[in-house]
Parts: C-alpha cells; structure tokens; sequence
C-alpha cells in the first residue's frame, strides 16, 4: 500500500488517482498523519492509499509465497465481487487444505483475512475456497435449512445446528431472512458456536434474523 503526503486530502488523492491511473472515485485510503499549521500555513496530511487491484495483488504475492514456502504448486484464481473477493485454488492434495469437516479450510480463511486486515488496515471481505468446495457446501447449507425451517415452522420447535464457521452461518442468516415465522441466531463462543433455527410468533416475527458480526 503506497503512502502519500499533500498539503490536503483532496490534493492528496488527485496525485495518488494519477499515479495509480484511476478515478478518484476507486481510491480508499487510511490517514496516517495530520499537521494542521498556523493559519494554514506548513498544513500537510499523509495517508495510505489503495484500490481494490492492490488488494488482489496482495492476495496473489501473499499465497504465492505461502505455497511457495511449503514447496507447493498450486493454481490460483480470484474473482472480485462487491462485497470483496472470492478466491479459488486447486492444488494436488486439495483434501489435506481443506481438512476434515473442512476446519484446515477455515483455519486458513481466518489467517488469509488476518493478513489482509492487517495490511490495509480495513476490513475486507475474503473467501478462501478450494476447488469449488466452498460452493458446493454452501449449495447443500441451502438445502438443510430450509429442509429443518419448514420443519420448525411445521412443529414450533427449534432447532439447533452443529457448530460451523462464520461463513457458513451467515450462508444460512440470509437464506432463512424473511421467512415467517422464522429467526436465525448464533450461539456458542470460539469452535463452538452454532447456530440456532427458532419459531417465532407473527407479533414477534419483525426480527428475523441476527447475523454475525
């Protein structure tokens, strides 16, 4: 991430939309310092500029040389979408990455996330999938929750889910949002939070669901 100084911010973006051979419109950036001066006077402002194109040529340098370190080929393909970024990788020992009941998989999306957090110092959504995993997982959470939903809404019992990461919860918060007489919550701290399916009543059913955050 490039670091510019300017005299003010709307200076400072002009340069860095230039040298980046972008609209100002695609910057995002983090203030780093701020000198406001006498009277204006020896005013500057410094700031750490990017585009969501540096963030996936982080993505790429950043698991380039992480498989490069364990001596692992491995083929990687990132789709930008608009609420952040999916990547896909397919290597020789795809089972081993993704792990049993997928936890490999998920230790390394929250070590992926960490990195780029930490780097542009925002919060980015990133999704690590391999070979398509990922997807097929969230197509069969689809197909689980409304199974159990109509069941609860059929015998007004609750259910509760086995504990599943983040990603998958939130698969299942917005697939059951605005059923009636539906609501979704997560419960359970660290490895075992899981998710429960609840019946609620049509004067209560105006909160239907409660995503993580």
């Amino acid at each position: 991430m490039t670091q510019y100084t300017a005299k003010t911010i709307e200076e400072l973006l002009e340069i860095a939309a230039e040298e980046k051979g972008c609209s100002i419109e695609e910057l995002q950036y983090d203030i780093v310092d701020e000198k406001k001066g006498v009277l204006g006077i020896g005013s500057s402002i410094t700031a750490k500029v990017f585009t969501m194109d540096d963030v996936k040529e982080f993505l790429f340098d950043y698991l380039g040389n992480f498989f490069t370190s364990i001596d692992q080929d491995i083929e990687v393909a990132i789709e930008e979408r608009s609420d952040g970024f999916v990547v896909n990788l397919n290597a020789d020992n795809n089972a081993v990455l993704i792990g049993k009941m997928g936890k490999t998989l998920a230790a390394f999306n929250t070590v992926v996330r960490a990195a780029v957090n930490a780097e542009f110092n925002k919060r980015i959504d990133v999704l690590i999938d391999i070979n398509h995993y990922k997807e097929e997982r969230y197509a069969k959470l689809r197909i689980m929750a409304k199974r159990i939903a109509r069941q609860v809404q059929r015998t007004k019992v609750d259910a509760e889910l086995d504990p599943m990461p983040n990603d998958e919860r939130k698969v299942i918060h917005k697939m059951l949002n605005n059923w009636h007489n539906i609501k979704t919550e997560s419960e359970g701290e660290g490895n075992k939070r899981h998710l429960c399916i609840k019946y609620v009543s049509d004067e209560n059913s105006f909160n239907t669901t409660e995503e993580d955050a």
